[in-house]
């Protein structure tokens, strides 16, 4: 358990912080905006759910913000200091695992089901909960590229990476269920705008 007796250490104040294994690196490293572009996201989504007001989805949120921090803490603990891809999860390591990656399918195809296909790329927006679930899914998918530039330098837990994946799809497809199953979403219209 946590414990916060005082918010305030001065520990960073030479612009390094700690991670889970003890080290210590630059607060601009690029595993550090990554672990910041899911906390940015994780706020974004909560500001989505205020929009729900109780209610099915709402739980899903919670659990998923949840899930959010168990990112975060993935991504403040190396993979070299615990061992490769054939981790164990443990008291003192938590990694995302697949059935946290399954339980987001499992709730994608469920959403799915409730609608009709697109025969559009839809625009973001609609109903005010579904454009909130959109903002939620661009700052998911801005902490995916943040992610994806750590994976390119440094060895990552790769089931953090297709959560964070299907996050951005689950935030989507929520957000067409949103706009009244899909009846309020406003489709694209290449060009429209455009004169001769």
């Amino acid at each position: 358990m946590v414990k916060l007796n005082k918010i305030y250490t001065r520990t960073g104040d030479d612009g390094s912080t700690g991670l889970v294994d003890g080290s210590r690196l630059a607060k601009h490293a690029m595993r550090m905006a990554a672990i910041g572009a899911v906390d940015e996201a994780n706020s974004v989504i909560g500001l989505a759910a205020t929009s729900l007001q109780g209610g099915a989805y709402a739980a899903d949120v919670e659990r998923i913000q949840n899930d959010m921090f168990d990112l975060g803490a993935d991504l403040a603990t190396p993979l070299g200091e615990f061992g490769g891809e054939d981790f164990e999860p443990s008291e003192m390591v938590l990694r995302i695992v697949a059935s946290q990656v399954e339980w987001l399918e499992e709730r994608i195809d469920a959403l799915n089901a409730k609608l009709e296909p697109l025969t559009s790329f839809i625009l973001p927006g609609g109903t005010e909960a579904a454009a909130r679930m959109h903002i939620a899914r661009a700052s998911v998918r801005g902490a995916e590229r943040a992610m994806t530039a750590m994976a390119a330098e440094e060895p990552t837990n790769p089931q953090a990476l297709a959560y964070i994946n299907r996050l951005s799809d689950y935030l989507f497809v929520l957000a067409r269920v949103l706009n009244d199953n899909g009846t309020a979403d406003v489709k694209w219209v290449p060009g429209s705008s455009r004169t001769a």
